[in-house]
């Protein structure tokens, strides 16, 4: 059973109030008493309640950040912005991982709602922003990130996917690849997913006798890659693509086990193969992987950023920060 407040008083044989300005007001108490006050923590093993402290005083210093899958590296870089940001205006930021499963990310957003949180960073698993918009009917902002709501009034910090896309297949178009597989996501993929496709197939559409193929994965995880890597390895060589464009860079360190498993397949001789965030092993994979690099950590400080200036003023107009993404070449598509 915790230890009340009430409990340390009785033991250092002071009052309740000033136990309490010995926790809030220190100097505002004898030394004598205070060290008194703190043998009877020690003692007791009282631990304050901030959470009740908060709710009595009406703000909290928390703001919740619920990401897609916390086992990716690109959200771990974006969690590690958002908190050094929200050191600098006295937050700390509790995460959740939502698994890219909507009923997770609602249980997340209703228990950061109950905790009063000052604010949310929500990369959301669906198209559907029902229970964000109730969070912030309900006087509680939230600030999209990795992805953008055109159309709403959700202020959003992510990198333009469409162009990434883009960028990634004409990569590969330009180095001779006529035959690309596009790895990773649903039918009905998440946003982010589909923008990436999205791009990838307009650069196709742009080139003469060039195709795209879209093969899907449950999961965006380096097992899902090594699956559909395997099952593009299995193909004749003449239905095998000569290039896979995979929709982040934990699909694209699959596929390439499973070619590499294989052996008969070279990357990127017989198959070049670019993934998507630039996560930190990129560089370090058995070939160094080519990717599409979005600035993780800065996207964090920037959605917490906006998030923090929307605490101030809940009537600040949607701000949409969308950062360029980058090519970063190396010998999974040029070796």
């Amino acid at each position: 059973m915790a230890v009340s407040i009430r409990e340390v008083a009785v033991v250092a044989g002071v009052s309740v109030g000033t136990v309490s300005n010995v926790l809030n007001r220190p100097t505002a108490v004898a030394p004598h008493t205070v060290q008194r006050v703190r043998r009877a923590i020690d003692q007791l093993g009282y631990v304050r309640n901030d959470a009740a402290r908060q709710l009595r005083a009406g703000q909290s210093t928390t703001v919740g950040l619920i990401v897609l899958d916390a086992q990716n590296p690109f959200f771990a870089d974006v969690a590690r912005g958002a908190e050094d940001a929200a050191s600098e205006h006295g937050l700390a930021v509790l995460t959740g991982n939502s698994d890219e499963q909507p009923s997770r990310e609602n249980a997340y957003l209703d228990l950061f709602e109950e905790q009063r949180v000052r604010g949310v960073l929500l990369s959301p698993s669906s198209e559907t922003l029902e229970a964000a918009q109730r969070l912030r009917d309900h006087g509680i902002p939230v600030v999209l990130v990795d992805r953008t709501a055109p159309g709403s009034d959700f202020s959003a910090v992510a990198v333009d996917d469409e162009r990434g896309g883009f960028i990634a297949a004409s990569h590969l178009l330009e180095n001779g690849r006529r035959r690309i597989a596009f790895v990773g996501g649903q039918r009905v993929a998440l946003r982010q997913v589909e923008d990436r496709f999205a791009g990838a197939a307009r650069a196709v559409s742009e080139v003469a006798g060039a195709t795209i193929e879209h093969v899907t994965t449950d999961q965006l995880t380096v097992l899902a890659g090594r699956d559909a890597g395997s099952v593009i390895a299995a193909r004749a060589p003449e239905e095998r693509p000569d290039a896979i464009f995979a929709a982040n860079d934990l699909v694209a360190v699959g596929v390439m086990q499973a070619l590499v498993m294989i052996g008969e397949l070279r990357i990127p001789e017989d198959i070049a193969l670019i993934g998507y965030d630039d996560i930190a092993f990129a560089q370090s994979t058995v070939v160094p992987l080519t990717s599409i690099r979005q600035p993780a950590g800065l996207i964090g400080t920037r959605a917490l950023e906006v998030l923090a200036q929307l605490i101030e003023d809940p009537r600040r107009a949607p701000e949409t920060i969308e950062f360029e993404p980058e090519l970063v070449v190396r010998a999974s598509t040029t070796g």
